[in-house]
């Protein structure tokens, strides 16, 4: 079982940044964000291979939003700038050990962490 724990969020301005920490308690083959609004399904955001590097984006952040990780390879952050009120949304942080070019097939998750984007 891998724990993952969340960090960073919270409201923040249209066109503004914000960013998002995620460690896991053991090191996988990858790991992702993924977003859920009320009345939505789970969308993927970003993944990266943690060994490989590799990341995909979802079109909807793409140019916006990087993923990244530290030399351990249970941390990853996300970076989001120019941020958008449609970025509004509960953020997951996922680990799995299977990645492709679709992303990373999640089987563990974090608890989420709340990002609002104001008008």
């Amino acid at each position: 079982q891998v724990q993952l724990v969340e960090s960073g969020g919270g409201s923040v301005q249209s066109g503004g940044s914000a960013r998002l920490s995620c460690t896991a308690s053991h090191v996988t083959v990858c790991m992702a964000w993924f977003r859920q609004t009320p009345g939505k399904g789970r969308e993927g955001v970003a993944a990266i291979d943690l060994h490989y590097g590799g990341p995909v984006y979802s079109d909807s952040v793409k140019g916006r939003f990087t993923i990244s990780q530290d030399n351990t390879k249970e941390t990853i952050y996300l970076e989001m700038n120019s941020l958008k009120p449609e970025d509004t949304a509960t953020y997951y942080c996922a680990a799995g050990n299977s990645y492709s070019k679709d992303g990373c097939q999640a089987h563990f998750w974090g608890q989420g962490t709340q990002v609002t984007v104001s008008s």
